[in-house]
């Protein structure tokens, strides 16, 4: 057995025994790939799980949030060091910052704002639903109420913070400047460039995967008023693409605005705290080997997603489960060992 082939069957008996019926690994190396697909979809009658099977991403959806950041910045419809109270309504509160530095696009790009990592009001409106879809009641009215209470006590862009708030607000920002929301403006600039048909941010789309928390099924994931921190699904075959994409970020290889967003999201901006670890654009950046690997994981209650590219060793993988996070981690390490093996 391959060293590839021995991580990703690491990876299935992670997801396995954390309650999923549906495992999707996707893998490239060179100028082969394939999307490897276990079980079935969901419990009871659910078809088999194959290329085009849906899986929520979670916060794997900040990837995308940032190529469409730098894709317009690319098209000059914003700059990453515009402030991000540019781009909201006037009539929405502005964020407090007790510096002269404003929040701009770039400190909420890589987590260095200075907001809390959810925002204010969330987690007592989340309770009720907090094992299923706690974001599911926090839409823009909300948002709104949020801002007005968010005061930001450090100088932005002087301490790194993940901040699932902060990511949303920079997918809110840009739809605001776009005039469309979130996820027609995602469609617009990015998915359709890159052919992604089974990539959207629609919780009803067909061919989706029903998602388990601890063997109990869950209903489809919402996040209304942060669409661009955890809203993103897609298949196998379209992360593969998507991928790809990354590993051929080349003016030649794409002749528009998307070949320059793909090259910016790899720029590293800043090292991270206690950690050998780079951040650019959301992507994390580790050296491993004498290469770079990127990677990024996420979860909803449902589902957990690992994806990560190398373009040096010109590998990528996408590891997805229909089965939540667990507190050991052990699906989303088993995709990064699928990674450093095929890098």
């Amino acid at each position: 057995m391959s060293g590839v082939d021995a991580a990703v069957a690491a990876a299935v008996r992670a997801a396995v025994s954390s309650s999923a019926t549906a495992v999707t690994v996707a893998v490239v190396r060179g100028d082969r790939e394939e999307v490897r697909c276990f079980g079935r979809a969901g419990r009871g009658r659910a078809g088999p799980c194959t290329p085009d099977t849906v899986f929520e991403l979670g916060s794997v959806s900040k990837t995308f949030t940032a190529l469409l950041l730098a894709a317009m910045a690319a098209r000059g419809e914003l700059a990453l060091h515009e402030a991000v109270d540019r781009l909201l309504p006037a009539h929405w509160p502005a964020v407090a910052v007790r510096s002269r530095e404003p929040v701009r696009l770039l400190h909420l790009a890589t987590h260095t704002a200075g907001l809390p990592r959810l925002p204010p009001g969330l987690l007592a409106a989340a309770l009720p639903a907090w094992r299923s879809n706690p974001y599911a009641s926090f839409g823009e009215e909300e948002l709104r109420a949020a801002l007005a209470r968010t005061t930001v006590r450090v100088g932005p862009g002087s301490r790194y913070r993940y901040s699932n708030y902060g990511v949303g607000l920079l997918g809110r920002a840009m739809a605001e400047r776009a005039g469309l929301p979130y996820g027609e403006l995602l469609a617009d600039r990015v998915l359709s460039p890159l052919g992604l048909g089974a990539t959207t941010c629609d919780p009803d789309a067909a061919g989706r995967a029903v998602g388990y928390r601890r063997g109990r099924a869950l209903p489809p994931w919402r996040i209304p008023g942060l669409p661009g921190a955890g809203a993103v699904r897609a298949s196998g075959a379209d992360l593969l693409r998507y991928l790809r994409a990354h590993l051929d970020a080349r003016p030649a290889a794409r002749p528009d605005a998307l070949a320059s967003a793909l090259a910016d999201v790899q720029r590293p901006r800043l090292r991270l705290p206690a950690s050998g670890d780079e951040l650019c654009l959301v992507w994390n950046r580790r050296r491993s080997g004498g290469r770079d690997l990127y990677f990024h994981s996420g979860g909803t209650r449902g589902f957990t997603a690992f994806v990560g590219f190398s373009p040096q060793g010109r590998a990528a993988v996408a590891a997805l489960a229909n089965a939540g996070p667990t507190l050991n981690g052990r699906f989303v390490q088993a995709g990064y060992e699928v990674l450093r093996a095929a890098s």
